[in-house]
């Protein structure tokens, strides 16, 4: 690969377990460094201003992610032609597949649904007084939820989150990490190719919209479960990790949480300011199909590009203030979604289960507060906890449901 003569450089590796809790110290550097930092350690570029990974996440014809969108060639063979790993027009028609379902008017018609779930789930986990906020209750609703819509049946689900763990570690370095989940995201794979058929399939799912979509020839059969699959894991990565750090916000701001039991119409407030501070899915891989120049320093085709979510949300150039969670921000420009032609086609769903979880809590819920150390789960790719205890005080559930 031919270097640019202007080459803004780092030895950092934004990968290492060093940098888990706070990598943002690192990336605020990087960010002063310029606006395109070459990472030598795992050579590629990443981007870290908002502007610059804004413009970048929309430009599809020069960051291209029909080559793959993790850093590793090998691994990004078995991704290509998929709806992560493509490009208008083959991307468009992989969305419209399911475009029906993901649709703000389908959306709309599952609140009342989602909000039984949420606070049945509510019920069952509050009165316990302590309990691991994230495996009782963040990952629960969001794995219901999307396993529910899909069609899967009930017998196999075990494998959903460690396998889409497992997929998301495949989109950064090999690592002995990787090596490990390598076996979880095979037992996923192969799970999904088991149930994702006629007869395992609930009929009206998303999963029987898919085989649809192939019977009448608007989709590939071969892409039918690469298709399941990639809704599957988008389904819960934001969704359970942006939950889970909202709850720890609450756990260690009362003060936000008052304000948002006291009116729960703040909940949507919540989880975009938890989005944008936190970034569930820290950033994603494009290859350059030309050279580019960002910031004085030009960026070789062919190069592989990190575009930094989580380093862009907290731009200080863009957000007043960026690492204080403020309820009453109002950013939704954040790009914890994306944006452009691969914005998540699911975030209407992840936000409605945000709001729900958070509506049934404040039903229940009059005090969060930490009954021991929050613990960082490992993931090259995705930002969140493993373990989150919770202590709460209750209240009775007033009558209805807020969703």
């Amino acid at each position: 690969m031919t270097r640019a003569s202007h080459l803004v450089a780092s030895d950092v590796d934004l990968f290492s377990h060093a940098l888990l809790e706070d990598p943002h110290p690192v990336l605020r550097e990087l960010r002063d460094l310029g606006g395109a930092v070459y990472m030598r350690r795992h050579d590629f570029y990443v981007l870290t201003r908002y502007e610059d990974v804004r413009a970048a996440v929309r430009d599809w014809r020069t960051f291209t992610s029909a080559r793959g969108t993790g850093l590793v060639p090998e691994l990004n063979a078995g991704q290509i032609g998929g709806v992560l790993a493509s490009d208008p027009p083959e991307h468009d028609s992989l969305r419209a597949v399911l475009s029906e379902q993901v649709s703000p008017r389908a959306i709309h018609k599952l609140r009342g649904d989602i909000g039984r779930q949420a606070a049945e789930l509510v019920d069952a986990v509050v009165p316990l007084g302590t309990f691991d906020a994230i495996t009782q209750l963040a990952q629960r609703l969001p794995v219901q939820v999307v396993a529910d819509l899909i069609g899967l049946p009930e017998e196999g689900r075990e494998n959903l989150i460690p396998g889409a763990d497992a997929a998301f570690a495949a989109f950064g370095p090999l690592t002995p990490e990787l090596q490990e989940r390598l076996p979880y995201l095979v037992a996923f794979l192969e799970w999904i190719e088991q149930v994702g058929t006629r007869d395992q399939l609930a009929p009206g799912s998303w999963g029987a919209a898919v085989l649809d979509a192939v019977d009448e020839g608007r989709l590939p059969a071969d892409k039918a479960f690469p298709l399941m699959r990639a809704f599957l894991v988008a389904g819960m990565d934001t969704t359970v990790n942006g939950i889970g750090s909202m709850l720890r916000i609450f756990a260690e701001r009362p003060d936000v949480w008052e304000e948002v039991r006291s009116n729960p119409k703040l909940a949507g407030a919540a989880f975009e300011e938890t989005l944008r501070l936190e970034s569930p899915v820290q950033g994603f891989f494009r290859e350059t199909t030309r050279d580019v120049e960002i910031d004085g320093t030009t960026v070789p085709a062919g190069s592989r590009v990190c575009l930094h979510f989580g380093s862009a949300n907290r731009d200080e150039r863009h957000f007043v203030d960026p690492n204080r969670f403020d309820l009453h921000r109002g950013a939704l420009d954040h790009l914890a979604f994306g944006n452009g032609v691969h914005g998540c086609a699911g975030q209407g769903l992840a936000r409605l289960e945000a709001r729900a979880i958070v509506s049934a809590l404040a039903e229940r819920v009059t005090t969060f507060e930490l009954a021991g150390s929050p613990v960082r789960h490992y993931n090259p790719v995705i930002r969140g906890l493993q373990e989150l205890p919770i202590a709460v005080t209750t209240r009775a559930r007033t009558k209805g449901v807020r969703s």
